[in-house]
């Protein structure tokens, strides 16, 4: 008993659907950070490769303002203040397209990974989370650990690959000495933007480590217990115990209909294994013929067994059966779509009566 309880507790099953629309619920879902931020740092080095002369153009027109003022005026509090806005207005407009694409790229990453979440409960104050105690505890846990070991493993193969690149580059920046500033520049932006690019790839290989190893660490936190499948499906689904004594009481209730409408009935229709259906008509009190009951399996045959204990008929009619058995339901006359077949069965049934009482 003890083996089957452990074994209950280990989280051997499969997330099911309903854990996980709960998890997602809560925000809880399997996103990269590391992954976001390598792709929205490609994106500004690309833009800042394709842009390098706009920005430079920028650039210069925010030392010529300085230039001209500090030249044409004087240095009142007045002039500092305008100064200090005219240059802040130029530089805003050359990091904006760089802080616009940032943006851009990083929401549509976070989308691209997760979709969209509303988790109000994520935003909510908790008032743990302002416990020192508890934070301590999450630093140093065994997650806060491993994701601080991660980081520094990050810091250092990033680090020692723009060394090494950089390393390879030395020859280039030896000669910047013995070359004029424009070349000088122009050569000192190849070299850095190789390195940010090396950058750039090694953070966004790592990147995608991170998000399979996250999606792997979600999944695995979100694996349940035997127990904890059973409960979920007694919530959802109801106690398999009132589920099967609510199908046993549909089939008693529908074996009395049966035990009660069958004697009484003008003819039992069969497919002739699979279903079986009664009907009842009497002349003159009903306009159409009426579906008293119906069955497969096994309360088909007891239909035909009650149809020849009390000498109703039945016939064989395989596409009719099927037809009243599938859509019309016990209580319905049948409809204007069967009214041939089912009058030339009465038909038939009465001229064998009329036939046997006249003989």
């Amino acid at each position: 008993m003890a083996e089957t309880r452990d074994s209950g507790q280990l989280k051997t099953e499969q997330p099911t659907p309903r854990r996980l629309q709960e998890a997602r619920r809560k925000g809880q879902v399997a996103k990269s950070l590391d992954l976001t931020g390598a792709v929205t740092l490609a994106a500004l080095l690309l833009l800042f490769f394709v842009g390098l002369e706009w920005f430079i153009i920028r650039l210069q027109r925010l030392f010529l303002v300085y230039l001209q003022n500090f030249t044409s005026y004087s240095l009142t509090a007045e002039n500092v203040n305008y100064l200090v806005l005219q240059s802040l207005a130029l530089l805003g407009g050359a990091v904006l397209p760089a802080v616009a694409v940032a943006f851009f790229v990083t929401v549509l990453v976070s989308f691209a990974q997760v979709g969209f979440i509303f988790a109000p409960s994520v935003l909510a104050v908790k008032l743990e989370r302002l416990n020192p105690v508890q934070g301590f505890k999450r630093i140093f846990s065994s997650r806060g650990l491993f994701e601080f070991a991660k980081a520094i493993l990050k810091i250092c193969f990033v680090g020692i690959l723009c060394f090494w690149v950089l390393y390879a580059r030395v020859g280039d920046l030896l000669v910047l000495s013995v070359t004029s500033p424009g070349q000088g520049l122009y050569l000192l932006h190849n070299v850095l933007l190789t390195v940010a690019a090396a950058a750039a790839g090694a953070y966004l290989l790592i990147a995608v480590l991170d998000l399979v190893y996250q999606r792997y660490a979600h999944h695995k936190s979100l694996m349940m217990t035997r127990f904890e499948v059973r409960d979920e499906y007694r919530q959802t689904e109801g106690d398999p115990h009132l589920k099967s004594w609510l199908r046993k009481r549909q089939r008693e209730i529908s074996m009395n209909r049966i035990k009660d409408e069958v004697p009484r009935a003008t003819v039992v229709v069969t497919n002739p294994i699979h279903v079986a259906v009664a009907l009842r008509y009497r002349e003159g009190e009903m306009d159409a013929p009426l579906v008293t009951a119906k069955g497969a399996g096994y309360l088909a045959e007891r239909i035909k067994e009650l149809a020849a204990q009390h000498k109703v008929p039945v016939v064989e009619n395989r596409e009719l059966a099927q037809y009243l058995y599938r859509r019309v339901p016990v209580g319905e006359s049948v409809p204007v779509a069967v009214y041939q077949a089912v009058a030339e069965i009465l038909a038939m049934i009465y001229r064998l009566k009329a036939k046997r009482e006249a003989g």
